[in-house]
């Protein structure tokens, strides 16, 4: 990719929100695939591991003029870490241990509207009634996908631990969306280098506690291929890809394509699984879409 198609890519943010979705709905497969065979924090720690070893090689040109405003800006830099970075997935891929994936995705479709209310809440960041009808669209389009079309489907579906793990955690996401106007102004490269380490440090000594109890990482062709695609693709690129959304169109607008998720967990299973395309896949489909139209239009 020569350098202009790469600028190019660079500031079509929602080319790079929808690279971003994609990539986490086959993490949110890949997650829920293993489970048996990875433990939950050991799939968290491996996979940023492995991300800060290959980001740090193209970022370490950009580091060192940028370590004394990481420095300077070392809280806001712990906090997404913490909330982006350590708890998020290794809640998530816990939170699969205990649920099914329909109910995990139906709390990430809350996403959107946790961040545009986070948005309210601490910046005041206001959304026009278009934007918040978008929002509505948006989320009744991956509440049909994921219900299946049937509204005693809906209902039947029960909460648990698992599905409390998974709402946290998408809690914490939604803040690090909207604490993402807070980082420091580094390169995009530096800045996921930093919040890498920082959070598989945090990740270290939950995941040494793991270990000790017994529960351990089988090792094989499958867990191998799985730990490296969640190390390189949800992790370094939809990172990427999603802080540069967010810097482009701010939180609220960025989030509305985690309404995605479904979409592309469905198309995943269709083509992967066998699994056959069903008319609430297409009715929700133009629902998201809809709805992600009128809530990126920006006002007069």
């Amino acid at each position: 990719m020569n350098s202009r198609r790469l600028f190019g890519l660079a500031n079509s943010p929602y080319l790079l929100l929808i690279l971003a979705v994609f990539f986490w709905a086959g993490n949110f497969i890949v997650g829920r695939a293993v489970r048996a065979d990875v433990p939950p924090v050991a799939l968290a720690f491996w996979r940023w591991f492995i991300a800060s070893i290959l980001v740090t090689i193209p970022a370490w040109r950009h580091l060192p003029g940028d370590m004394a405003l990481l420095r300077r800006g070392w809280l806001a830099v712990v906090l997404l870490s913490i909330a982006g970075i350590a708890s998020f997935n290794t809640l998530l891929y816990i939170g699969l241990q205990y649920t099914i994936a329909v109910n995990a995705l139906l709390m990430q479709s809350l996403m959107p509207v946790l961040i545009v209310a986070l948005s309210f809440l601490y910046f005041r960041e206001r959304i026009s009634a278009v934007q918040a009808g978008g929002v509505v669209v948006s989320l009744a389009g991956a509440v049909v996908i994921i219900g299946q079309g049937s509204l005693d489907a809906l209902l039947s579906l029960s909460i648990n631990r698992g599905d409390v793990l998974v709402f946290i955690a998408v809690v914490g996401y939604a803040g690090y969306s909207i604490g993402l106007r807070k980082r420091p102004a580094v390169h995009p490269l530096s800045f996921v280098t930093a919040t890498f380490i920082v959070g598989d440090l945090l990740l270290l000594p939950f995941y040494i506690w793991e270990f000790m109890a017994g529960h351990r990482l089988h090792i094989d062709a499958a867990t191998v291929m799985a730990v490296g695609y969640v190390s390189v693709f949800p992790s370094i690129v939809s990172y990427l890809c999603f802080n540069r959304g967010v810097e482009l169109v701010g939180a609220n607008r960025a989030g509305m394509f985690i309404h995605l998720l479904p979409v592309f967990g469905s198309v995943m299973a269709i083509v992967f699984l066998g699994e056959v395309l069903r008319w609430y896949h297409a009715g929700g489909i133009i629902l998201i879409a809809s709805g992600i139209f009128m809530a990126t239009r920006r006002g007069r």
